[in-house]
């Protein structure tokens, strides 16, 4: 037990450098811009765009948009993935909390087999347990939200950065 609870305390490694004061301005920007179109969109069509999983793609995408939980493959296929999994897991199984953990478990390992992991997209199975929704959630909100990030990101991400985005498909 000892050793399990020196283990816990870290190895006293430093913080990592904050970013330069641009990329955090621009990190943000991003965000708002996407989430603006997304939320924007559903209100003026009444059309469901929105998952509160989409915040913290926002993170990735536009905060660290060189690595692979960043790259437009990853965004669409993790989430479609994930709220697949969890509407079969509900459909299946039912309501249950365990239905959730396994929905949970299985949206993990599909992305990781499927070389797709987004892991905002680890929280539609339980987005799905309890919204409790039916089968066209996996196009409004998962498919047709997630590609419209993607879409902002490929604007927003070329014209504002240097480097190219994405790194793949």
């Amino acid at each position: 037990m000892p050793a399990f609870l020196h283990r816990l305390r870290g190895h006293a490694a430093p913080l990592p450098p904050a970013p330069p004061l641009r990329a955090i301005l621009l990190a943000g920007l991003g965000g708002f811009l996407a989430i603006a179109v997304v939320a924007g969109l559903a209100e003026r069509t009444a059309a469901a765009l929105v998952l509160g999983s989409f915040g913290a793609s926002c993170v990735l995408v536009f905060g660290f948009p060189e690595v692979p939980f960043s790259q437009p493959r990853n965004v669409v296929l993790g989430h479609v993935l994930s709220s697949a999994v969890g509407l079969a897991c509900l459909s299946l199984a039912g309501p249950h909390w365990w239905a959730a953990a396994l929905a949970v478990a299985l949206a993990i390992m599909g992305m990781m087999a499927l070389r797709c992991v987004h892991p905002p997209a680890g929280s539609n199975p339980v987005i799905v347990f309890l919204l409790q929704p039916g089968w066209s959630f996996l196009l409004l909100p998962t498919l047709a939200g997630a590609l419209l990030l993607v879409g902002v990101a490929l604007v927003y991400n070329n014209l504002a950065r240097d480097a190219d985005w994405p790194r793949y498909w």
